[in-house]
């Protein structure tokens, strides 16, 4: 790779990178290139050679976001057994991840979610969407293996609970992010410890 190759995919990288970090700070909606440009010290025109358009950039924002969640918090739960324990740990990391304080941190499907609820249909937001299914389809699965593995009840409704943990973390982020309640993390842990003993099998003894 040549010195220019690099440098311009250094700058792109770069780009991506503010453009992430505005957009769990004020929203995906609010990105601009001009904005970008002032804080990477670059023209306006110099972003927008590097990434085409703002909506351009706004898809390369998601995949990037979604990159980053999959290697935080899905990833690392495969390592987990099937079931109930990997269920526990992909809640656990989406928590750790979504209501800590700082830098790259919050969760753009939550927060863009309430960001594009009562907008008309976009890109963007079919491309929100697109993330938060596939990441509840994720959770669905999960939920499915520890109802064959008999770590929750048979008559478990893994929409139903899928919806049900998605409104303790959209609690959780209000807390934590907006009320700063430090015992907001505490108080989600028991709240899920109580869901998933509703739905938990007599049988399981993990």
């Amino acid at each position: 790779m040549d010195t220019l190759t690099a440098k311009s995919e250094a700058t792109y990288a770069a780009i991506i990178e503010t453009a992430l970090d505005m957009a769990l700070a004020d929203g995906i909606g609010k990105l601009s290139l001009g904005e970008i440009a002032k804080r990477l010290d670059l023209s306006k025109s110099g972003v927008f050679s590097r990434v085409g358009s703002l909506e351009a950039l706004q898809g390369a924002v998601m995949d990037e976001y979604d990159r980053r969640f999959a290697a935080e918090v899905f990833m690392p739960s495969l390592q987990l057994p099937q079931g109930l324990p990997r269920l526990m740990a992909q809640v656990n990391l989406w928590l750790q991840r979504s209501c800590t304080l700082g830098p790259r941190t919050g969760c753009l499907y939550t927060a863009g979610a309430f960001e594009f609820d009562d907008l008309g249909d976009s890109p963007l937001r079919e491309r929100l969407q697109q993330g938060v299914e596939r990441w509840r389809a994720s959770l669905r699965k999960t939920v499915l293996q520890a109802v064959e593995l008999g770590h929750l009840r048979p008559d478990t409704d893994p929409q139903q609970l899928v919806f049900e943990i998605y409104c303790l973390i959209v609690g959780l982020l209000h807390d934590a992010r907006f009320m700063r309640d430090p015992t907001s993390v505490q108080r989600m842990q028991i709240a899920f410890s109580r869901l998933i003993s509703t739905y938990r099998s007599f049988s399981y003894q993990g």
